[in-house]
C-alpha cells in the first residue's frame, strides 16, 4: 500500500468549500465527548451510545479498533468525495473500504483516537457519519437508477434527499426505541427494496375521475429482516406527493410512542404491527399525520429538493432495446469478447435522453484507494453522476453510449470491469468474523468460494439469479430476499465445534411484494459453495425460457425436493481425515466461535 501523505485537492484548481456547521458541530461536539470519555467523566454504556449515533461502531478485535460508516444518501457520491475517502482508507484503515447493503461506506480498525481527524476530512467534502448507526433514522437508502431508469414512475433522487434532510438531526429522531429504515423505489420493480423496510416508498400512478393520472407514492410500513423476517405492509392506496414527508414523519412518530423501549429484540416497527395490529398501526399514523400541521416541524407540500430539483421520471425510448430491470431478470451474456459480455450484461439503456448507465463491479463490495481515485476522475472526465448500489456496486450515469469503450478500459485498468456486475456470481456478503460481534462465520470467504466456483463451471453469467451471504442469523447480508442465501450457524461434529450454514431458496422482492426465503438444508461450510453451485447449475439446465427461480423451485417439487438432492453434502468427515471443514474461510487455526455484545451493526 502507497501512503499518501498529502490531502486531496480538486484536480481543478478550486477553492475548497466551507465545511457545512452542522457538521462541524459533531466533530467539535464527538472531539469534546471523548475527551471526557477518556478523563473518566462518562462512563463506557454513555459513550458507547453517544458513538454509535455519530457512525462509529466497536469491533470485535476490541480495544480501540472501531468502523467508521459514512452515510451516504441513496448512494449518491461527488469525485472528490471519492478521492477523500482514497487518502482516508491509507492514512486510517487498511487501504479499502466496503459498500454495504443500505449503500453506505465503511471501513474498518480505525482507533479511537483517529477518529476525530477523520470525521474533519469527511466534513471537508460534506461526508458525515451522523446517525449511520444507532437507534436513530439509518441512511436514507433509494433505487441507485432513479433518475435514470427507463421504468420509473417519479425519480425519487430529490425526495431521498428531502427525507434525509429532514430527519438527520432531528430531534424527534435520536432516540428511537431503535433503529429505523426507510427505502425508495422509482416504480413496481422495486430495485430500492422497499418492501422490508420500517417505511418504505414506491412511486406510483393513479388515474383521476378526469382521466389524466396523477404521481404519488404507496407507502408500506414494518418490514423487516433479521432473524425474523416481516413483509411490508400497504399503509393506504394511494399517497400524494405533498403529504409523503407528513406520512413519514408521522410513521416515525407512531413507532416513538410505541416501540418496545424494554427488549431491543422486539423493537422495530414490524413488533408494533405485531402487538397493535396493522389496522390500529395504520389509524395512528394517519391521526399524527392529520394533525401535524400544528407541529413546529411540519414537512408538508413540496420540498424544497423537488421545487428545485423536479421529479419528473427519466422517460422511455420508445424506439429503444430497453434493459429489463429487478430481481429474476433473465440475462444471456455468454460468448464474444470480454467487452461484449460486458457491454451486454453490466450497461441499462432506453431512457428517453439516449443516455446509458454502466455497472463498475467491486468484489465482495470492496473499494481500494486506487479504486476511490480512478472512479473520481472517471466521474470528471466523463460528466459522469455516479451511486452506490444495495447489491455492493458502482453505477455510472449520463454516458453517452460512444464513450462506453472507454469507459470499459478505465474499469479495467482497477480491475472493475467484470461482466455481470449484479448478477449470480457477484455474491454479497456482509462482513462476517472478519470485524463483526455477531458474525459466527467467515461469510466473505464464502462468497468469493461460490464466485471462484460458479466462474470455473462457466455459470458466473447465468442471468435471474442472486446470492446473498449472512456471518449469522441477523440478515445485514439480506439472505432471506435472496434466491439463494445462506447464514452462518455453528455446527458440532465427531465431538468438534465446526462452521456451518443454513441454506434457504427462494427470497424474491419486486412488484410491491417480498416472499423470504425458505430453509432447505444445513451444511458445513466446506460445502456450501459445491451447494450452490448445484442447484444453479440444475437451475440452468432445467428452467424454461424466462422462467424466474420461484417458478422453477415450484415446478421442481418445492425447496424440499431440492434440498433432499444436496443432503450428501450435509456431512462431516472425521477430523483426521479432513481437518479444513472444522477451520472456517481464511482462518489457518481450528474453528471457535467468539460472539460479542450486539451494537446494533445494520
Amino acid at each position: 500500500m502507497t501512503l499518501t501523505n498529502t490531502i486531496p485537492t480538486h484536480s481543478s484548481g478550486a477553492t475548497t468549500k466551507p465545511v457545512d456547521p452542522a457538521i462541524a458541530a459533531d466533530i467539535a461536539k464527538f472531539r469534546d465527548v471523548l475527551n471526557q470519555y477518556r478523563r473518566g467523566e462518562i462512563s463506557e454504556d454513555v459513550f458507547r451510545v453517544f458513538r454509535l449515533n455519530n457512525g462509529i461502531y466497536g469491533q470485535r478485535q476490541g480495544g480501540t479498533n472501531h468502523m467508521v460508516r459514512v452515510k451516504v444518501p441513496y448512494g449518491s457520491m461527488q469525485p472528490e468525495q471519492f478521492e477523500m475517502l482514497a487518502f482516508v482508507v491509507e492514512r486510517y484503515s487498511r487501504g479499502w473500504a466496503h459498500i454495504t447493503t443500505r449503500q453506505n461506506l465503511q471501513f474498518h480498525f480505525v482507533q479511537l483516537e483517529q477518529i476525530p481527524a477523520v470525521l474533519e476530512h469527511l466534513g471537508a467534502v460534506g461526508l458525515t457519519t451522523r446517525e449511520a448507526c444507532g437507534d436513530t433514522v439509518r441512511n436514507v437508502a433509494g433505487c441507485h437508477l432513479a433518475g435514470a431508469c427507463p421504468h420509473e414512475n417519479l425519480d425519487i433522487t430529490p425526495w431521498a434527499e428531502a427525507a434525509y434532510r429532514h430527519f438527520v438531526r432531528n430531534p424527534i429522531s435520536q432516540r428511537l426505541p431503535r433503529k429505523f429504515k426507510i427505502n425508495f423505489s422509482g416504480c413496481e420493480t422495486d430495485c430500492g427494496q422497499a418492501m422490508f423496510n420500517d417505511a418504505g416508498v414506491i412511486a406510483t400512478t393513479r388515474t383521476l375521475a378526469d382521466g389524466t393520472a396523477e404521481a404519488g407514492f404507496r407507502v408500506f410500513i414494518a418490514g423487516g429482516l433479521g432473524t425474523t423476517p416481516f413483509p411490508a405492509q400497504a399503509l393506504e392506496e394511494f399517497t400524494r406527493r405533498e403529504e409523503l414527508l407528513p406520512t413519514l414523519e408521522a410513521i416515525l412518530r407512531v413507532f416513538d410512542q410505541t416501540g418496545n423501549r424494554d427488549n431491543k429484540l422486539r423493537a422495530r416497527m414490524k413488533w408494533v404491527v405485531e402487538q397493535l395490529g396493522m389496522d390500529e398501526v395504520r389509524r395512528r399514523v394517519l391521526a399524527n399525520r392529520k394533525f401535524l400541521l400544528a407541529s413546529s416541524s411540519y414537512p408538508g407540500g413540496l420540498p424544497t429538493e423537488v421545487r428545485v430539483d423536479g421529479d419528473a421520471p427519466a422517460g422511455l425510448d420508445a424506439n429503444a432495446v430497453v434493459t429489463k430491470v429487478g430481481q429474476g431478470t433473465p440475462v444471456s451474456i455468454g460468448g464474444g469478447s470480454v467487452y461484449e459480455r460486458w457491454f451486454a450484461a453490466n450497461v441499462v439503456r432506453g431512457l428517453a435522453s439516449g443516455q446509458v448507465s454502466a455497472y463498475a463491479w467491486a468484489e465482495l463490495g470492496d473499494i481500494t484507494a486506487d479504486q476511490f481515485r480512478a472512479i473520481a476522475a472517471i466521474s470528471r472526465d466523463f460528466d459522469a453522476d455516479i451511486r452506490l448500489t444495495n447489491r455492493q456496486n458502482l453505477i455510472i450515469r449520463g454516458l453517452d453510449e460512444s464513450e462506453l469503450p472507454a469507459l470499459y478500459q478505465r474499469l479495467l485498468a482497477v480491475d472493475m470491469a467484470r461482466p455481470g456486475a449484479e448478477l449470480v456470481s457477484d455474491v454479497v456478503a456482509c462482513p462476517g468474523a472478519d470485524t463483526c460481534n455477531l458474525a459466527v462465520t467467515q461469510s466473505r470467504g464464502l462468497a468469493k468460494a461460490i464466485g471462484d466456483a460458479l466462474e470455473a463451471d462457466g455459470l458466473a453469467e447465468v442471468g435471474g439469479l442472486r446470492i446473498n451471504i449472512s456471518g449469522c442469523p441477523n440478515s445485514c447480508g439480506q439472505h432471506h430476499a435472496a434466491d439463494i442465501g445462506f447464514f452462518g450457524a455453528e455446527r458440532r461434529a465427531n465431538g468438534r465445534s465446526a462452521p456451518g450454514y443454513q441454506m434457504m431458496l427462494g427470497g424474491y422482492i419486486g412488484q410491491e411484494k417480498a416472499h423470504f426465503g425458505t430453509k432447505a438444508l444445513r451444511l458445513p461450510a466446506k460445502n456450501a459453495a459445491e451447494a450452490a453451485l448445484r442447484v444453479v447449475h440444475r437451475f440452468n439446465n432445467e428452467r424454461l425460457v424466462g422462467e424466474p427461480f420461484r417458478a422453477w423451485i415450484e415446478r421442481s417439487g418445492g425447496v424440499r425436493n431440492i434440498a433432499a438432492g444436496l443432503k450428501d453434502l450435509d456431512k462431516f468427515p472425521a477430523y483426521d481425515d479432513d481437518p479444513e471443514f472444522y477451520s472456517d474461510y481464511d482462518e489457518a487455526g481450528p474453528y471457535e466461535v467468539a460472539v460479542g455484545a450486539s451494537e446494533c451493526a445494520t
